[in-house]
């Protein structure tokens, strides 16, 4: 490898919640540099969730469906001999958070 892996960012917590984890989704969701108008929609979605799930905070509910979306495994091809096969690898911590966010958002 030629040139230097990308530095990590560091995030800022969100202003309502304090958390890293819904920053990078609005980050996900936002369009055209409109943080803003993400981050409204996100706690309106927030909002709607816990006036119809009294029982549990909606952050949770929120944490609780990412974590139901992310994957554990991913198949990769490899080439062994002259055939391709579809080899199951385990997803890095980063990648699955990443990948479940964008299928909720894709899914919406």
């Amino acid at each position: 490898m030629r040139k230097k892996s990308a530095k990590k960012r560091i995030l800022l917590p969100d202003p309502r919640f304090g958390n890293i984890t819904v920053t990078r989704f609005v980050n996900n969701l936002m369009l055209d540099g409109k943080k803003t108008t993400a981050f409204k929609v996100f706690y309106t979605a927030i909002d709607n969730i816990s006036s119809k799930i009294e029982e549990e905070e909606a952050l949770v509910v929120f944490e609780k469906a990412l974590e139901n979306v992310m994957p554990h495994v991913e198949v990769r091809s490899k080439r062994i001999g002259g055939a391709t096969f579809q080899i199951p690898h385990p997803v890095r911590e980063d990648r699955r958070v990443s990948l479940g966010m964008k299928w909720i958002i894709s899914a919406a």
